[in-house]
This record gives C-alpha cells, sequence and structure tokens, in this order.
C-alpha cells in the first residue's frame, strides 16, 4: 500500500511538473525587463511587453476582492451563527449552486448587468463578474473558519455581557481570521487567472489604461489572445506570459500557506489556555 500510495503521488506530481517545465523552456527566454516595462509591440514586430496587462489583472483583482470580501466574509458568518435557519439553509444551497456554475455564464451575467446597459466594456464588469465567482468560495470557507472556532470563546464573551453581534465581530471571526485571509488568498489567485468571463466585460486593451470605466487589459486576455495569433514572437510571449501568471498564483498559494502555519500556531497557543479556564 505505501508502494500504492507513492505511485499515486508520483503520476499527480508528472503533469504538474511536466507543464512547468514547458513553461520555462519555452517562455524563461522572454522574461526581459522590458516584458515586464513595455506595451504590446506591433504584429510581426519584436520586443514589447504585457506591462499594461499585468497592471489590468491587478486592477480587476482589486475590482472583485472589494466586491468579494466584505459580502463572501459577512454572508459566511452569518451561515455560522444562523446555520439551521431556513434563510440561511437557502443562502447556503444557493452558494453551492453558484460555485459550480461555469464562470463563462457569470461573465455574460456581468454582461448583461453592466456592459449592455453602459454600452460599452469596463474594468467593473469584468471585476464584478470576477468577484461573483469567488464570493461562494469566500463565504463557504468563512463559515466552515467561524464553525471551527472554539465554542468557549464566544460562551466566555456573552458571560462578560458582550452582546451577540459584538461576539460575532470581535471575538468569534478575529479567532477565524487567519483561516479566512488563507481563502481569500485562494479566491485572489482563482480570480487572477480566470479568462472567460473577461471575454465578455473586461474585454482587453492593447494599450495603458487605468480607469475601471473603460477597457482594460488582463494578463488571461493576453496570453489568450497571443496563443491562438500567427505570429512567433507573440505566441513566444504567451509562454512568458503564462509563466509569469504561475509564478504570480504559486506567490499566493506561497503566502497562504504561510497564514496556515501562523493559524496553527495560534491554535495550538490558545487551546491550552482555553482548557486551564475551563479547568
Amino acid at each position: 500500500m505505501t508502494a500504492l500510495t507513492w505511485t499515486a503521488a508520483i503520476v499527480a506530481i508528472i503533469p504538474l511538473v511536466t507543464i512547468l517545465a514547458h513553461l520555462l523552456v519555452n517562455g524563461l527566454g522572454q522574461l526581459t525587463p522590458s516584458f515586464f516595462t513595455q506595451l504590446p509591440a506591433p504584429p510581426g514586430v519584436r520586443g514589447g511587453g504585457v506591462a499594461n496587462a499585468i497592471i489590468g489583472s491587478g486592477i480587476l483583482v482589486a475590482i472583485a476582492m472589494t466586491v468579494a470580501v466584505p459580502i463572501g466574509i459577512g454572508a459566511g458568518l452569518y451561515l455560522a451563527e444562523h446555520r439551521h435557519g431556513r434563510f440561511a439553509r437557502a443562502v447556503r444551497l444557493l452558494a453551492d449552486v453558484l460555485s459550480g456554475l461555469p464562470s463563462i455564464v457569470l461573465g455574460i451575467f456581468a454582461w448583461e448587468l453592466i456592459v449592455r446597459p453602459s454600452g460599452h466594456f469596463s474594468a467593473w464588469a469584468g471585476g464584478t463578474a470576477l468577484g461573483l465567482l469567488v464570493l461562494p468560495l469566500v463565504a463557504r470557507a468563512t463559515e466552515e473558519m467561524v464553525r471551527l472556532a472554539p465554542a468557549s470563546l464566544s460562551e466566555a464573551a456573552l458571560a462578560l455581557g458582550f452582546s451577540r453581534w459584538r461576539t460575532s465581530l470581535t471575538v468569534v471571526l478575529r479567532t477565524a481570521m487567519p483561516g479566512i485571509v488563507t481563502a481569500v488568498l485562494i479566491a485572489m489567485s482563482r480570480a487572477a487567472g480566470e479568462t472567460a468571463p473577461l471575454l465578455f466585460t473586461a474585454f482587453g486593451n492593447p494599450f495603458w489604461s487605468v480607469d475601471p470605466a473603460r477597457p482594460i487589459a488582463a494578463l488571461p486576455l493576453q496570453i489568450y489572445a497571443y496563443a491562438q495569433s500567427p505570429y512567433d514572437e507573440w505566441r513566444a510571449q504567451a509562454w512568458a506570459g503564462a509563466l509569469v501568471l504561475l509564478i504570480l498564483v504559486a506567490l499566493i498559494s506561497a503566502a497562504a500557506h504561510a497564514v496556515i502555519r501562523a493559524r496553527a500556531k495560534v491554535l495550538s497557543a490558545v487551546t491550552p489556555r482555553v482548557g486551564r479556564v475551563n479547568d
């Protein structure tokens, strides 16, 4: 059985290592300073970069997190505190259904909700689509983290005269915050790599644009456009863009793992104190 588990682990790792090696071979040579500081070059011209796409992806992710994090944390806290209510069960079911929707459906929804009435594509529409995409993830993760918080902490706060809402916000939510931050970081990595919702919302832009009310470039859109072009220079930059995107997601994942380790240390320090108080 040990040999079988090792074999399964190796088989699972092989595709990941193969993808990483392929990206390094095809994209590492394009990672020059100009790649990060210049605009896209015209078709058939060497050089150029994806600076506008990197900045645009940052703007889109910031808008998405602004939409998803407050609503998701509030909804998750409500679901944890009123887990047996009829409305809570309905919200939980809808969150699970929404998390299973294809991302392109949310892009079409944002197009109908924002792009069509305004008459043009925009970063607001793209960020909203990405926010709706990761909203269920933040809500459900917040619910699970709040439910994992020791009940003794909230009981102690209530015994000291704290109101229910104050206990939830200042005691329970603070205890669950490392796990919630981890979920937010994972949601950021997913939003940063999505392409389908942006095709109908942000649309892309080959020029500098930081106006959220206008079409904006994004790294996944740039990779998508370059990968299907007939120009060798653009295809090479698509590999480099994919490598940069992979590095960004890896950094976010590493930050999430660091938060998880910090949370484990906090819980290991809190649990003995709670046990002593109970004794």
